[in-house]
């Protein structure tokens, strides 16, 4: 690849970049959805039934991610956003780790924990405090607040999708960091890269359905192959 004709970058990011963080993921055999009933705990009608073990159960993951340390991945994708003018991070992940990092031109497919939103009324805010000092968490206006992240069963928000697609569709080079391939339509995300005609470079751990289509496959940790990448990047700018 050659990173001198790179004019507009999309980066897409899945649970492994954020799993080499100690942030659960939800695939596999330590996955987060081993151990709990989704129906439980992450539909609609979970937080109408029960919205106090709903919101315990977010209040744990909270303080999780909290005490979860930032790693070379998100740290390179934040510096690549600063020097590189035409840069769109494209998320799966609701741990908010991105912006931790620094990251600001970022499209969360799936929501931010750290976000709150009314059911009453509709706003979104930032809500940091942990741990929640009360549950389950009420806005001003005495609604309930819920986690502003995608529950099984609803739709990604429309903006966020139109966003990934835009960027998607008119980057030169796309980087999938991290992701299954399997959860849709964040996994179309790639394809989009294609049709657009952007060059796709694939960084995970092992090899996934994104894989056979993409133009290269740096098979490792992404904390260790991200730094590398912009490095080699850098030094082709020179």
């Amino acid at each position: 690849m050659d990173f001198r004709n790179v004019r507009s970058v999309a980066v897409l990011t899945g649970a492994g970049i954020s799993a080499e963080s100690g942030v659960p993921t939800f695939r596999g055999e330590d996955g987060l959805w081993r151990h709990y009933r989704v129906e439980d705990l992450a539909t609609p009608g979970a937080f109408r039934r029960n919205p106090t073990l709903v919101w315990e159960w977010y209040d744990w993951r909270r303080e999780l991610i909290a005490n979860c340390q930032l790693n070379q991945a998100h740290l390179t994708l934040a510096e690549m956003e600063k020097a590189l003018p035409h840069f769109t991070l494209i998320t799966q992940n609701v741990d908010g780790l991105h912006r931790r990092a620094g990251s600001q031109k970022v499209v969360e497919l799936h929501g931010n924990l750290w976000d709150v939103r009314c059911v009453a009324e509709g706003t979104v805010r930032e809500y940091l405090d942990v741990p929640l000092p009360e549950v389950p968490l009420r806005c001003q206006c005495g609604a309930l607040l819920r986690p502003n992240v995608v529950w099984f069963g609803e739709s990604l928000p429309a903006g966020a999708i139109a966003a990934a697609q835009e960027a998607a569709m008119s980057c030169d080079l796309m980087l999938v960091i991290g992701t299954s391939g399997v959860v849709h339509p964040a996994a179309s995300v790639p394809l989009w890269a294609k049709q657009g005609g952007a060059y796709v470079i694939e960084i995970n751990v092992q090899r996934t359905p994104i894989s056979t289509y993409a133009d290269e496959v740096v098979l490792g940790p992404a904390a260790v192959e991200m730094p590398k990448l912009w490095a080699e990047w850098r030094k082709a700018l020179e």
